[in-house]
């Protein structure tokens, strides 16, 4: 096996445990409310990442960084997971999954828009194309595909899914800048992140033990969602010989999420949500290429 075979391999494992985990947020939902399964799951990943930490002798090196690393992952750690999650499980909660999943994967565009402001980036007239081409596709989905009249299962879960691919990409646009190894820097964001649910928990709600099957669910969710797909996703970019080789294999996420929020949870999914996702996903393509263009020029 070639080292660029290995790369998709894992790539596509990858993507395979990320394409689970809607289906496994609305089981954990089932039995408790989001605050908990936010508790719980980043719980799991904190002790997820403790250990792979330790295996790699590495775990102690993640608390010597400095104040400015620890002011750092303070404020990554609130926007993830921290709010970027509160804000996405409550979408779970209130819509049926294949909307709140959908929807949520308009953060590629969500980051282009902010990159403006914040990075000073131009945009061109192109990108702008792409833009309201992804958001047809929002449209579509939260309407049902219908033209007559407004359609929409919950307004506020669709501002919600939407609104979480803000926190992502604020997310996304200061980890870029924070230079530290990755699973030491996503330990420490984590254990910020795990203090602020808590503190939520304890002032906001009670907790309360749920049922053992969506216990379990959240364990499976801090696991594979932060855990094991990361690494997975790790080692397929140090094994490829171009991110880009890689880079689109996410978009097969969402459709195999599809999949398995039909055959596990039983929904039916809409023609209009498969044609949104496409809308979706075609103006994010074509954004990616309009950006590589013009780094080639």
């Amino acid at each position: 096996m070639t080292k660029q075979t290995r790369a998709y391999t894992y790539a596509l494992l990858a993507i395979l445990c990320w394409s689970t985990v809607a289906t496994a947020f609305k089981i954990a939902l089932n039995g408790m409310d989001f605050l908990h399964l936010l508790l719980i799951s980043s719980g799991t990943a904190l002790l997820f990442l403790s250990v792979i930490l330790i295996l790699k002798k590495q775990f102690t090196q993640s608390f010597s960084v400095s104040r400015k690393h620890y002011l750092s992952s303070a404020i990554l750690g609130f926007l993830n997971p921290f709010l970027y999650y509160l804000v996405l499980l409550k979408a779970y909660a209130i819509l049926p999954a294949q909307f709140a999943m959908s929807l949520n994967y308009i953060w590629p565009i969500t980051l282009v828009l902010l990159s403006i402001p914040l990075l000073k980036q131009k945009i061109g007239l192109r990108s702008i194309l792409c833009i309201l081409l992804s958001f047809c596709g929002v449209i579509v989905i939260a309407n049902k595909g219908s033209l007559a009249s407004i359609e929409t299962p919950n307004p506020f879960g669709v501002v919600l899914a939407i609104g979480s691919s803000i926190f992502w990409a604020l997310y996304w646009i200061y980890n870029v800048k924070d230079k530290r190894k990755e699973v030491a820097k996503l330990f420490l964001n984590f254990i910020f992140g795990f203090i602020y649910i808590a503190i939520t928990i304890a002032l906001f709600s009670k907790f309360t033990l749920p049922d053992s099957k969506s216990f379990l669910a959240g364990i499976y969710i801090g696991i594979v969602e932060c855990g094991i797909a990361y690494v997975l996703w790790l080692k397929a970019m140090k094994l490829s010989s171009s991110t880009d080789k890689i880079g689109h294999l996410v978009f097969l996420s969402p459709f195999v999420s599809l999949i398995f929020i039909h055959l596990i949870l039983g929904e039916s999914i809409y023609l209009s949500t498969l044609a949104g996702l496409i809308l979706i996903i075609a103006g994010i393509v074509l954004q990616k290429l309009i950006q590589k263009s013009n780094s080639i020029e």
